[in-house]
């Protein structure tokens, strides 16, 4: 993978995580996640 994909493929994520935790409780338990496993929810840990 090339640098410039893995930046974009950073910041693509890194949006991810910022969309999700501006999310409230209800809207998180309505996908099936809570606000612990955000991280984990989005890089696949």
């Amino acid at each position: 993978m090339k640098i410039r994909q893995k930046i974009m493929e950073y910041a693509k994520m890194r949006r991810a995580v910022r969309e999700l935790k501006a999310l409230d409780d209800h809207a998180l338990s309505d996908i099936g996640v809570s606000r612990s496993q955000i991280h984990a929810a989005v890089y696949g840990r």
